[in-house]
Parts: C-alpha cells; sequence; structure tokens
C-alpha cells in the first residue's frame, strides 16, 4: 500500500490526498470495529435449536441493545454475538419491522461502548462512506467508498408477502453476504446507515439512519413491533417536468417503480411509471413523505393520490391495508 500511496508516478499533493484518505478509513475503521459483532442465528426446531443465519449487527446503546437487519434475524429469537476481542455473548430479539429491514436485539452479557448515530439526510451523492461488518464470516472487514446514490427502493420477499424498502442508501463500498446488519460510516465515525443488501457487483444498500428509522427503533424497544398501514409501491425521488414544477411550485414527486401486485396501490390504479405528486393533500417529494401517512392509525382509511401519468393528472383513492406480519 506505501508503494501506491507514495509510488514515484504520484505528485506530493496526490500522495497528500491518498494519505489523508487513508488516515481518514483507519480512524473510522479503529473506531467502530469493535462496536460492530458477528452474529449468528439460532432457531428452535423439532429437534432442538439450529443456526439459521449469519451476519452482523450493531452496539448502539450502553446497555447492550443492538441493532440489525430484519431479514438477519428472521423468526428467530435468540443467537450469539462474537466482537473483535474475542468476547461472546448470547442475544435476545427484541423486535423485528420487515418493512424498514430493521431489527433490535439485546445483549445478555457486556458489550463494548455504543456508536455515535449520524443523520443520513445530510449525505450528499460522492461522500466518502466506511463500511464495518463481517463479509463472508471475516469478522472486523473495513471497506470504503461514497454515497453512489440516494432514495433508493428495494423490493424484498420475505415469505409469502412482498414488501417494499423505501429511501435506502446505496453505496460503491465493497459489500458481500454476512456484510447485513452492520454499519455504515461517515467520515467523523458516525453511523448514517445499517448495511442490508448487496444489489450487484459495486451496488450496496443501507438502511438510513433518520427521524423515521429512530421512531421505528425506538418503537421496537417499547413495544418489539411495529403495526402500519401498507400502500404497497416502490419508487424513488424523480424531478417535475418545468411547466407543472412552474404550476405547483414543487421541484420533484415520487416515480413510482413497481406495484406490489394485489395491493392497495394496484386496486387503486397506480402504475409503474406513474409520478406520484401528492399524497392527503401534501407534496410528495420522496419516500419518507409516504412512510410518515402509514401509521397505524390510517389502516382502513382512504388515502388522497395525485400522480403525473403521462401528461395528465390522475387522482385516485387507495385504501390503506395493513402490513401483514411477515410469513415462513
Amino acid at each position: 500500500m506505501s508503494d501506491i500511496l507514495s509510488g514515484p508516478d504520484r505528485s506530493p499533493a496526490e500522495r497528500e490526498a491518498l494519505d489523508s484518505y487513508s488516515r481518514i478509513v483507519t480512524t473510522v475503521a479503529e473506531e467502530l470495529t469493535a462496536k460492530v459483532a458477528a452474529l449468528q442465528v439460532v432457531r428452535r426446531g423439532p429437534r432442538g435449536w439450529f443456526a439459521t443465519g449469519t451476519g452482523s449487527a450493531v452496539v448502539f446503546t450502553e446497555d447492550g441493545f443492538l441493532l440489525t437487519n430484519a431479514h438477519v434475524v428472521g423468526h428467530a429469537d435468540a443467537g450469539t454475538l462474537a466482537f473483535a476481542d474475542g468476547t461472546t455473548a448470547p442475544f435476545h430479539t427484541i423486535g423485528t419491522d420487515p418493512l424498514s429491514d430493521l431489527a433490535v436485539l439485546r445483549a445478555d452479557g457486556v458489550t463494548p461502548p455504543p456508536v455515535r448515530l449520524g443523520e443520513a439526510n445530510g449525505l450528499r451523492v460522492g461522500r466518502l462512506v466506511v463500511a464495518v461488518g463481517n463479509p463472508l464470516g471475516l469478522a472486523g472487514t473495513v471497506t470504503a467508498g461514497v454515497v453512489s446514490a440516494l432514495g433508493r427502493a428495494l423490493p424484498a420477499r420475505s415469505g409469502n408477502v412482498t414488501r417494499v424498502i423505501d429511501d435506502v442508501i446505496q453505496t460503491d463500498a465493497a459489500l458481500n453476504p454476512g456484510n447485513s446488519g452492520g454499519a455504515l460510516a461517515t467520515a467523523d465515525g458516525r453511523v448514517v446507515g445499517i448495511t442490508t443488501a448487496v444489489a450487484g457487483n459495486g451496488l450496496g444498500l443501507a438502511v438510513p439512519v433518520n427521524a423515521v428509522s429512530r421512531q421505528i427503533i425506538g418503537t421496537l424497544l417499547s413495544e418489539g413491533r411495529i403495526r402500519r398501514a401498507y400502500l404497497g409501491l416502490a419508487g424513488m425521488p424523480a424531478s417535475l417536468p418545468p411547466a407543472l414544477r412552474e404550476r405547483t411550485g414543487q421541484r420533484s414527486g415520487l416515480r413510482v417503480v413497481e406495484v406490489v401486485p394485489g395491493s392497495p396501490a394496484a386496486r387503486a390504479g397506480l402504475r409503474a411509471g406513474d409520478l406520484l405528486l401528492t399524497a392527503a393533500g401534501e407534496p410528495v417529494t420522496g419516500a419518507q413523505a409516504l412512510q410518515r401517512l402509514m401509521l397505524a392509525d390510517a389502516i382502513g382509511h382512504p388515502l388522497a393520490l395525485t400522480a403525473l401519468r403521462a401528461d395528465a393528472l390522475v387522482d385516485v383513492i387507495a385504501t390503506l391495508g395493513e402490513l401483514p406480519a411477515d410469513e415462513d
């Protein structure tokens, strides 16, 4: 690595830039590696306990609560945590939310100090991020890259239920199976995402740490589950045409990229390609605008939506269902 950083073909400015990059990644790695556990999930079966999967988990409170992915935990109630210093601890599951792909665990033992949580809403495309996790069983692995895109939607299938994880962060930091549930951090060491999936070569995804996810985490801590209304579409932010932007004062909407068959969105007549402009009379500029409406008290109630389809405005009414519980 030293030859790469200080080789004869590098100018002093280039060497200094690479040295600075290396120092940032090293500092973040030193802060986070001890606080990201390797996770082994176990489940009780007819013949006793058996392992069902592996992943990563991030310590986020002083008293031993950890964040990971709902898809890593699945239906398991317990498992084992292994930390970089060689210590291990059993854990039990506090609650999971498949729609956000977040889960909260509690370690039944001593854990390292928690990470510092950041705010993903301040991210910009191109910003340096560092991922810490346990890919392919290799504990304490650190990779670095940049934020490749924001506001992505990730369709996910669990059992017989199709869900859509909205507003995810896309990064080119190398991620592999086992990274799921690990930390995605900015250069100051603050965790702004929980890595959730590998979308393909050079495409990693992470659930953002923001006001929405903090509320989800708080509810999982207090109640163990999230009861949600359900619309059933995946979308990504898209700019409005200039004429419509001038007419509405709104710069962007939510482009529908997938409608879940049989969902309230499908029954209301929404289609892939529609540009969603408003919901309940309020502008929809991204997935979070819809997520804020998917509260438990909205279940069974109508939601008025306006979308741009081709060159025409389309008004529809969707009667929100309840997001089904996760199934085997």
